[in-house]
C-alpha cells in the first residue's frame, strides 16, 4: 500500500498461535501494565487452542487418564493422525498436556493432562454434556434449516 495508510499486519500463513493471520495489537495496557480491552490477544490465542473441537475432545479423553497416541486416535472419530499430532503439540506447548516417552523398544509415548490441564475438565465436561443432551434438538434445527434453504 503506497497511499500512506498502513494495512493490517499479517503474520506468515500457517501461524499456529494466530490462525487468522492478522497480528494482534497487544500494546493496550492499563496503568498497572496489565492488558486491557474486551479480550487480550494472548487470551484469544489460548481460547482458540482449548476451544478447538479436537482439543476439547482430547482434553475430555485425557480426563479419564493417561493415554497413548494410538488410543486417542482410535477414540476420536474423524481426526487424522496429523491433526492429532498438531493438537497434542499445541496442548503440550500451552502446558495443558504432558508427553512422556518411555525408553523401551519400540518407544512408548503417553499423554496426560497437567495439573493446569485438569482445571479445564469441569468446563469441558459441561460443554460435552450440553452437546450430548441437546443433540436431538440440534439435529431437528439443522433439518428445519436445511429444508427452508434447500431452494435458495
Amino acid at each position: 500500500m503506497n497511499s500512506g495508510q498502513a494495512g493490517p499486519v499479517r503474520e506468515p500463513s500457517g501461524s499456529v498461535g494466530n490462525p487468522s493471520g492478522v497480528a494482534c495489537d497487544s500494546s493496550a495496557t492499563d496503568d498497572a501494565g496489565a492488558a486491557s480491552g474486551p479480550m487480550t490477544c494472548r487470551a484469544r490465542e489460548v481460547l482458540q487452542r482449548v476451544g478447538d473441537k479436537w482439543s476439547v475432545l482430547v482434553i475430555d479423553l485425557l480426563g479419564q487418564g493417561t493415554m497413548r497416541f494410538s488410543e486417542l486416535h482410535r477414540a476420536i472419530d474423524g481426526i487424522t493422525a496429523r491433526m492429532l499430532t498438531v493438537t497434542l503439540r499445541g496442548l503440550e506447548r500451552d502446558g495443558i498436556v504432558t508427553r512422556t516417552i518411555h525408553p523401551v523398544i519400540p518407544p512408548r509415548v503417553e499423554y496426560a493432562l497437567t495439573p493446569m490441564g485438569r482445571t479445564l475438565l469441569a468446563t469441558i465436561g459441561q460443554l460435552v454434556a450440553w452437546a450430548d443432551s441437546h443433540l436431538p434438538e440440534i439435529e431437528a434445527a439443522r433439518a428445519a434449516y436445511d429444508a427452508r434453504h434447500r431452494c435458495e
